[in-house]
């Protein structure tokens, strides 16, 4: 376990926290006036190796082959100059730290970060942190790399959970959740939809099963998974034989046929890794997939039973409710599908450019 202490006096910062990866949601903006809930769970931080927050510089103002050095591999809108090692952790495990009224950025409905750090240690007034709760994002608290220092309290961690201790937690990600609508006249309400993170992961995985199409046909079971992926990969990819096949493969699962060239296979929630399967199959290309949306796409939810009729007696009680609609098609997130391509090396030929 560690906490975050001020740099510039060792106040506390930080409730004790253990590491973990950095979500795929993380960037996302999702929709417009919607409410996100806390991006990091409690107890948790993560950390951004790449530069985060303001300055920026437009892409114009950046040499490609620097950009390159950094991982990014075709145009973007702007990258951050900002330093890289950011620390994000839950708002609620922040304390000592007091909010700078006068940097509330650009925000809408919140807090961004487009003026800058936003929160101040209480002891020393040093800014540590920037919040960040504005509409359609994720609600997160960043914590400034040159700003604070980690230190390790208690014991330390005992590592990370193996990959089958992952699968007897069963901790999965449904694919249905209700979002908080802001701006409504009668307040807040709420609707259900497809949840952001699995449209924030199938835009990772998008970006990846392209580069493993290498421009041809790409199939992928039926039921759930077609519903997020296939309908997608049909309308960018060109159609008729050859087709390239994607499976579902893991540490559950059986395994994979040895002809099947495309694995979606889960990644490690506390260490980002991906689980990698045995030879023949290790010569397959790997497209990441968060654990727990892996997990509901290889074990998907049972339906609950509804009543046949569409009213329940008067005298008969139910401890469940009824299961949610959801009738809109799914939407893979364009931000993040963007976000991962162009660090991935092969968006430089030209049928991926086009495509982008």
């Amino acid at each position: 376990m560690f906490v975050f202490v001020c740099a510039g006096c060792d106040a506390e910062l930080t409730a004790p926290l253990s590491r973990v990866a950095l979500p795929v949601h993380t960037y996302q903006k999702y929709g417009n006036g919607l409410q996100l809930p806390v991006l990091m769970e409690p107890g948790t931080f993560a950390v951004e190796p790449e530069p985060w927050g303001p300055p920026w510089r437009r892409w114009e103002e950046i040499d490609p082959d620097e950009a390159a050095a950094r991982g990014v591999h075709a145009p973007v809108h702007a990258l951050s100059d900002g330093a890289p090692g950011a620390v994000v952790i839950a708002p609620g495990d922040i304390c000592g730290a007091v909010l700078i009224p006068e940097r509330r950025g650009g925000a809408c409905c919140g807090l961004d970060v487009a003026d800058g750090r936003n929160m101040a240690c209480e002891a020393c007034g040093l800014p540590v942190a920037s919040r960040v709760d504005d509409c359609s994002l994720w609600q997160a608290m960043w914590l400034a790399p040159d700003a604070v220092r980690r230190v390790q309290v208690g014991d330390a961690d005992t590592g990370p959970l193996s990959w089958a201790e992952l699968m007897a937690e069963g901790k999965g990600v449904t694919p249905f959740e209700p979002i908080t609508l802001w701006g409504s006249l009668s307040g807040a309400s709420r609707r259900w939809s497809w949840s952001p993170q699995w449209e924030a992961a199938a835009g990772r995985a998008l970006a990846h099963l392209l580069v493993a199409s290498e421009g041809r046909a790409v199939t992928v079971p039926d039921g759930l998974t077609a519903e997020v992926f296939q309908h997608t990969l049909d309308a960018l990819l060109p159609a008729g034989p050859p087709v390239r096949r994607a499976v579902l493969a893991g540490p559950g699962p059986a395994a994979p046929d040895a002809d099947a060239g495309i694995l979606l296979v889960p990644s490690h929630p506390q260490t980002g890794e991906v689980w990698t399967p045995a030879a023949p199959a290790a010569r397959a290309y790997l497209v990441p997939l968060p654990f727990g949306v892996w997990l509901r796409l290889v074990f998907p939810e049972p339906r609950l039973p509804v009543p046949a009729s569409s009213l329940m007696p008067a005298d008969v009680l139910r401890d469940d409710p009824p299961a949610p609609s959801v009738d809109d098609v799914f939407r893979i997130d364009l931000g993040v599908f963007r976000r991962t391509l162009v660090r991935l090396p092969a968006v430089r030929s030209p049928w991926l450019r086009e495509i982008l």
